[in-house]
């Protein structure tokens, strides 16, 4: 990923809060032909420390889930357009349209399972998180035999995380009076991402 300086973030605290948001992220894997293989799925997020770690699962017809080695999970956060017209220094600077927005990239390695008891923990971990998320109550049984046997039709991963790259593109290039602007610009437009775009601008980062 390309991640001039100013854009470069640290601060593991705000990748949280990006997984929090949205845990449905991107995994791409490159096969033994060097075919890329990208999915979409949810998955739990642990972190401690720098210590990070993502579990999901694939449908086991899923060629992915025949992969183990390196991986990169791509964690989307929020994004918005940004108009050249918000700037204060428009004219003078001769300011372009451009796009703000907040992405991590995961890289790690990749490990793959099947036996029962770890999927069946896994699955119950999975429902409770995000039936809890919408106010739901369903969860998975592992007493029950019908239960049981839908995991004969997935396989479970851990992403274990090596390195982590966070681009956090919010106009830290341009003077605090464009920044300034642009949020409040963003605001105006009461749309959820232009909005989540603005909150991030006006949230400077903090040590975690």
């Amino acid at each position: 990923m390309y991640l001039p300086r100013a854009f470069a973030e640290d601060d593991l605290a705000r990748l949280d809060a990006l997984i929090a948001r949205d845990p449905f992220i991107t995994l791409v894997t490159v096969a033994a032909d060097g075919s890329p293989q990208v999915n979409h799925l949810p998955v739990l997020y642990t972190r401690d420390g720098e210590g990070i770690l993502l579990e999901g699962h694939w449908a086991k017809p899923n060629p992915q889930a025949r992969h183990v080695g390196e991986a990169l999970a791509v964690v989307h956060g929020p994004h918005a357009y940004v108009s050249p017209s918000a700037y204060p220094d428009k004219e003078a600077a001769a300011r372009v349209p451009t796009w703000n927005y907040a992405v991590a990239h995961l890289h790690g390695t990749l490990e793959a399972f099947d036996d029962t008891a770890a999927l069946a923990d896994l699955v119950q971990r999975l429902s409770v998180h995000f039936e809890t998320s919408v106010g739901r109550d369903w969860r998975f049984e592992p007493e029950r035999d019908d239960h049981l046997r839908q995991l004969r039709g997935i396989v479970g991963f851990r992403l274990r995380v090596t390195r982590t790259i966070l681009k956090f593109k919010l106009s830290q290039n341009h003077p605090a009076a464009n920044i300034t602007a642009v949020a409040e610009d963003l605001e105006t437009r009461n749309e959820p991402e232009a909005s989540a775009v603005a909150a991030l601008m006006r949230a400077p980062s903090q040590p975690s």
